[in-house]
């Protein structure tokens, strides 16, 4: 029921396709897994500090303040802890199935009780809500396993910890948008009302905002690390994107708390209108991430609550543009509501000292988040520096177009993807795919001039029978479990290391080729 995959091998491939050579493949090294590591702290400093938070609103009879606080925290762990265990169960009893020849056989003996105590074990975790701490020490344990073991094995363990990587990333931004922005902007809201900051409120807003800021950050560089048509963001990249989504989101933050502390129907309306706005202009966008219509709509739902606070790329194009009139729009709501509350606060509770800290906080805040952008954008793109007398201006630099076969097209780490078919071979010129001679042709009487072609390479080939997907979509093997499966079991019963070729849009031969070999 799923999209058809083959392997071939260099035999079977090699009479009709040349394949672009790989460069070396991505090793695992030390700092990845340093990062990892944060990553886990930054995790448990969110929820221990909103669960300490909550208990100490408990204790001193604040009934209302601990309901919010442990709503926001235990609904959207419940929400991802369920999937994330969704997904274990598909993973785990596919693989045990492919794995022990059937179900009914495997059930039996030694192996019986092994998969018995798995489940046990997921089911505990996942009721403990550690779901995510548990992906996070095994992403760090497969990719210290790519390290140390043999070299096949190494690249097998790589792909798995690709595979992991993609997963966790996935589930803690859902998180981190559902429990740790509406927790920031509770816990800024009390502050305000009561003028007065305690040691609790700010440890739990500090940690929810640099869990947010932080998985914005991640999310982007692993995504950038599993595509091999980009170029992969290095850490002091992520580090300046963190400082940069840091202040944006707290200058945010901060002037929905103001508002919110004032009106409160006002801001619920004003919350529901961006969201929809939001969404409505993703959906109009058209973005290809999930690989069924619903799933997409419930993605371009949860993106419209990421936009409430911050900039989110969903699609490949002008993006620039995108983004500048997504911060013109958001510079606009913030002066607004901060304008608004400055007119209406209580004065009785806030002297107007106060209240001009907090106005040059939103500003100053935001202001140095934009240039924080600036910095990523102009000195540390994964493109390359958008700054200086080649660049042709800093941010609005036009890039050029990939030249077909050069290296930003061709393979740079497991799992590996074939260049794609260029421009030239759609529209009839002679290119790799013109190695199968048609039964009938006429010949010219002068040899066309061969078209430019990566070198060919040995090797076997995993070919999809689906269209690669644009950047910033993951592809299709990260999303479809199914995929993955598959993908893994080919690569672990090959000598080397396939590569993945997904099929061209608008190739009639390639198309062809498919519906006859499949």
């Amino acid at each position: 029921g799923g999209p058809a995959v083959r392997l071939e091998s260099p035999e079977s491939g090699s009479g009709r396709r040349g394949v672009g050579a790989a460069p070396p493949a991505r090793r695992y090294r030390l700092r990845d897994g340093c990062w990892v590591l944060c990553a886990l702290l930054v995790c448990f400093a969110d929820g221990a500090s909103d669960l300490w938070l909550a208990a100490h609103y408990y204790v001193r009879g604040q009934r209302w303040c601990f309901g919010l606080t442990l709503l926001f925290v235990l609904l959207p762990s419940l929400v991802v802890q369920l999937l994330s265990f969704r997904w274990f169960v598909y993973d785990f009893a596919a693989g045990t199935k492919d794995g022990a020849g059937s179900t009914k056989d495997s059930a039996r003996g030694p192996r019986g009780c092994c998969r018995l105590c798995v489940w046990l074990l997921q089911g505990l975790i996942h009721l403990l809500q550690l779901g995510q701490v548990w992906r996070y020490l095994r992403t760090l344990y497969l990719g210290l396993q790519s390290r140390w073991q043999a070299e096949h094995r190494r690249r097998h363990f790589y792909w798995r910890m690709m595979f992991e990587s993609a997963d966790i990333s996935m589930l803690r931004l859902l998180e981190t948008f559902l429990k740790s922005a509406p927790q920031l902007v509770l816990q800024l809201s009390i502050m305000v009302q009561q003028n007065n900051i305690e040691p609790l409120q700010g440890l739990s807003a500090s940690a929810s905002l640099l869990s947010l800021a932080w998985m914005i950050a991640s999310y982007q560089k692993v995504l950038r690390d599993s595509r091999e048509d980009k170029m992969p963001m290095s850490y002091k990249g992520a580090v300046v994107q963190i400082l940069w989504h840091l202040f944006t989101i707290a200058a945010r933050a901060i002037a929905f708390a103001l508002f919110a502390s004032v009106f409160q129907l006002y801001f619920g309306i004003f919350i529901v209108t961006h969201w929809c706005i939001m969404t409505f202009w993703i959906i109009q966008g058209e973005t290809d991430f999930c690989m069924s219509k619903w799933e997409e709509i419930i993605y371009n739902m949860v993106v419209g609550i990421i936009y409430i606070f911050c900039w989110f790329n969903v699609k490949e194009g002008r993006s620039r543009y995108r983004m500048c009139i997504y911060y013109v729009i958001t510079l606009s709501e913030n002066t607004a509501l901060t304008v608004l509350w400055f007119l209406y606060y209580d004065r009785k509770a806030i002297s107007d000292f106060d209240a001009l800290i907090l106005v040059c906080v939103v500003s100053s805040s935001f202001a140095l988040g934009i240039f924080f952008m600036f910095i990523y954008y102009c000195l540390l793109h994964p493109n390359g520096p958008m700054f200086g007398s080649h660049s042709g201006g800093c941010i609005f630099r036009p890039r050029p177009a990939p030249v077909p076969g050069s290296p930003t097209d061709a393979v740079t780490s497991p799992p590996r993807s074939l260049p794609r078919t260029t421009g030239g071979e759609r529209d009839g010129a002679p290119g790799e795919r013109d190695s199968c001679v048609p039964v009938f042709q006429v010949r010219p009487c002068a040899p066309p001039a061969p078209a430019a072609r990566a070198p060919r390479t040995e090797g076997p080939v995993i070919r999809i029978d689906l269209p690669r997907k644009k950047y910033p979509a993951w592809d299709a093997h990260f999303i479809d479990r199914r995929l993955r499966k598959t993908i893994l079991a080919l690569e672990y019963a090959s000598p080397t290391t396939p590569r993945l070729q997904y099929r061209t849009p608008g190739a009639p031969q390639e198309v062809l080729e498919y519906e006859t070999t499949v």
